[in-house]
């Protein structure tokens, strides 16, 4: 039933594009640096400090003959560029960052407050699944997987959209199935919280006030 392609899901800007490897440069280029971080943090066990030192003084010291060689070999001196030090992009990542976290813990409260009993028992299970598939790897590991996931399964997913359409449709009317008999055979046996209760009360009353008018009438 998507009705956007994916492009457009994704928020239909430089993000998308490189996810969906429409800058094959730039996607192969942050899929081969997380790929060199965790096998230099995860696979060779090189601490962060020691090769954040050597990376600052490889710097340092290429930045010191660089510039020194400048006045005889006439080559421009290095300057930082201005992105990296930018407020602007700083305040809009940290914002970003910001209204994803807000977004998520306010969907959690809903969901929390029992307004959807299924999808309470859905996230309950997810996160649940989640822990233990965190316990089996380092957060440095699963960090680099949500990387690789993020770089590859969207890009697969445009490529071979129709057949991988078509096996969730299957799934999630097997879901559907299990979910109709488990929601008539136990959650609707499971009372509910205070809206549900009010409503039931509300029913009841209207129930009695009905019978009660048919027979004076």
């Amino acid at each position: 039933g998507r009705e956007r392609p994916v492009h457009a899901a994704l928020g239909g800007r430089e993000a998308a594009d490189i996810i969906l490897w429409r800058r094959p440069k730039v996607s192969a280029s942050i899929l081969g640096a997380a790929t060199a971080a965790w096998a230099l943090f995860e696979v060779a066990e090189y601490h962060f400090l020691t090769l954040a030192c050597y990376a600052a003084m490889i710097a340092m010291l290429t930045f010191f003959i660089w510039t020194n060689a400048s006045a005889f070999m006439n080559l421009p001196v290095p300057r930082i560029p201005e992105t990296i030090l930018s407020e602007r992009t700083a305040k809009q990542v940290i914002l970003g960052l910001h209204r994803r976290l807000t977004w998520f813990v306010h969907r959690l409260y809903a969901i929390a407050c029992g307004e959807d009993i299924k999808k309470f028992i859905m996230t309950v299970v997810s996160l649940y699944i989640a822990s233990v598939v965190a316990t089996c790897f380092s957060s440095l590991t699963l960090l680099y997987l949500v990387v690789l996931c993020t770089m590859t399964v969207p890009a697969l997913y445009e490529r071979y959209e129709h057949e991988v359409d078509h096996l969730v449709a299957t799934g999630a009317r097997d879901v559907r199935t299990h979910f109709a008999k488990m929601d008539s055979g136990v959650l609707r046996k499971i009372p509910r919280g205070k809206g549900a209760t009010t409503a039931a009360h509300g029913t009841t009353a209207n129930n009695v006030h009905g019978w009660h008018r048919s027979h004076v009438n």
